[in-house]
């Protein structure tokens, strides 16, 4: 009778501990510091329509399964303020009706995904589905993608990126909807930088997580900090926490200069997209040829101070975006064809980096070659982009001409191995001011010089046109189209998500970019040994079990007859 009372005290006990195991190898199941502080701190009831259910292959029915255990692992922490449901936009008979559904859930920023079945007879169809949620949070609506779609990886691969992101995608969706804009952004203004609407796509994905600016220095030492005196002395703090140069095409003063240079110095990040040679494909529109120049930013001895060299080259890449080419002869209506052109190149992410990981080629548009340099060991340095293997460095100036495209490529002419077009650097940076200015500048506390500076980021791109979206022009019209679209081909380059990353790890404190480390390795079948020995595996895996359950069926009724069998004996 004690056995069984304290059985059932223990079971009471129990039941207000909460133990979870994750025997997964790549614990996928275990959720980041991160992801629990912020589930754990919900206001309000966050609620997920995911629209992948029905009748799906096997791949979206994987990725369907990982997602709800996702979820459920949500609501362990988040209670009640996180409800989700499964939807099938395509349950609807009515085509009319169904058509309507799938309209809205376009409008409302979901992407379809079009696959094509066989079916018994060896017929093909089209089957549309929409790997994607609407998630709701007070009065907000965000549409979350969640099939990865990178032109360089399989469908499985896809798929198995996708399920790696998960936790990610849904995490940074929910910071996104709690709308906390804690940090702020400076787009640098006045050397020429790109205009406003040719960076408009990128900065509204960043005011869905940040506070966004423009700023025109104009040697205005308060541009990007501000001084202010206590007890101490002179207290310097920045008022942004990152800053943007995008396309500049004039020269920074040293006023400029300085007043940047010290805005890293007091822990200020800052992305660099700069080209290094003036070369522009707008300039071909009008003539067959045009001469690439060096491009006078007067930031090269910042930047290798700082442990960076932009070389004024051009990178040509065989593995290469295409542009548009009218082929028509002269009086005739134009005709247009796309061409390789190697000015182009497409950089493929590598997995090195959580910047970089499942990411989309990304096309880049006259870059030229970084070099690392400097020996500062407060300094790390982790190149993040690179070309392909197959090269070619020209030295500025060059002339780049549209005859180019009647030429074959001559392989043997593309040796010079792949060339880094972006660089992270991470540590405490020495100002280049150093040891440059008057004494009276050192003593000066309103100036309050820093030397060396506290740790902090910056990320160097050599292409300026990476950020810049293209802008769909009708009239007095100008809309932007979204960033890393190419309204030739109809494709979309991994542009925005890759500086989205750059952004988000720069300004990251908590970890959150970690999330995107989570890696699940992909298991597939041997194609080749399927096709040799597939008939094989399927008996044993089909027929064995049966044949084992029977024979230890018989081999019991063998045994109970042998015990219940035996002669009486008195």
């Amino acid at each position: 009778m004690m056995l069984i009372v304290s059985i059932f005290v223990l079971n009471f006990l129990v039941s207000f501990v909460v133990v979870r195991l994750d025997l997964t190898k790549e614990k996928r199941f275990t959720l980041s510091p991160i992801s629990k502080d912020l589930l754990s701190n919900l206001k309000d009831v966050i609620f997920v329509r995911v629209y992948l259910d029905g009748d799906l292959p096997y791949g979206f029915k994987r990725l369907q399964q990982n997602i709800k255990e996702m979820l459920d692992e949500f609501r362990v922490y988040a209670g009640e303020n996180l409800q989700y449901e499964f939807v099938n936009p395509s349950a609807e008979q009515d085509k009319k009706t169904r058509d309507e559904v799938y309209r809205q859930l376009y409008l409302k920023g979901l992407t379809p995904t079009n696959l094509q079945e066989k079916d018994e007879e060896g017929a093909m169809s089209q089957k549309v589905i929409w790997p994607g949620a609407l998630i709701t949070f007070r009065d907000n609506e965000v549409a979350l993608d969640l099939l990865k779609n990178s032109l360089q990886l399989s469908p499985e691969e896809n798929l198995n990126a996708s399920v790696e992101e998960i936790e990610f995608n849904f995490i940074s969706t929910f910071k996104k909807l709690n709308r906390d804009f804690g940090q702020r952004i400076a787009i640098i203004q006045g050397h020429g930088e790109w205009p406003e609407i040719e960076v408009a796509d990128f900065r509204k994905s960043l005011e869905e997580y940040y506070f966004v600016e423009q700023v025109t220095i104009n040697g205005n030492i308060a541009a990007l900090s501000e001084r202010t005196e206590d007890s101490t002395g002179i207290r310097v703090t920045n008022k942004y926490d990152l800053i943007i140069i995008a396309g500049p095409d004039t020269a920074f003063s040293e006023k400029d200069k300085y007043i940047i240079d010290q805005f890293i110095m007091y822990g200020g990040r800052a992305l660099f997209l700069v080209d290094a040679v003036e070369a522009s494909v707008d300039s071909l529109a009008y003539r067959n040829e045009v001469i690439a120049f060096i491009r006078n930013l007067n930031l090269d001895d910042m930047l290798f101070r700082y442990g960076i060299r932009i070389n004024p080259n051009l990178i040509q890449d065989v593995q290469c975006a295409v542009i548009p080419v009218n082929t028509a002869t002269a009086g005739t209506q134009p005709r247009f064809s796309s061409f390789p052109w190697v000015y182009f190149p497409l950089i493929i992410p590598g997995p090195g980096h959580t910047i970089t990981r499942n990411l989309n080629m990304i096309k880049t548009q006259f870059v030229s070659s970084l070099d690392t340099v400097g020996e500062n060991p407060s300094v790390n340095k982790t190149i993040l982009l690179t070309t392909s293997p197959r090269t070619k460095v020209l030295n500025a100036p060059v002339n780049v001409s549209l005859d180019l495209i009647r030429q074959k490529l001559n392989p043997d002419h593309f040796i010079a191995g792949p060339r880094p077009v972006a660089v992270l650097l991470e540590g405490k940076f020495t100002s280049l001011y150093e040891n440059r200015l008057s004494p009276y500048m050192y003593e000066s506390k309103e100036i309050a010089f820093k030397g060396e500076g506290v740790p902090t980021k910056i990320v160097v791109i050599s292409d300026g046109d990476m950020i810049r979206n293209n802008v769909k022009r009708l009239g007095y019209n100008q809309t932007p189209l979204p960033l890393g679209y190419d309204r030739y081909t109809g494709a979309t380059y991994g542009n925005k998500d890759f500086l989205m990353n750059v952004v988000n790890y720069l300004l990251d404190g908590s970890g959150f970019m970690q999330l995107r480390a989570r890696e699940i390795k992909l298991r597939l079948l041997d194609q080749a040994k399927l096709t040799q020995s597939g008939t094989f595996w399927q008996f044993i895996n089909i027929v064995v079990p049966v044949l084992l359950i029977v024979a230890g069926g018989v081999l019991v009724m063998f045994l109970r007859r042998k015990k219940y069998t035996k002669p009486f004996v008195s």
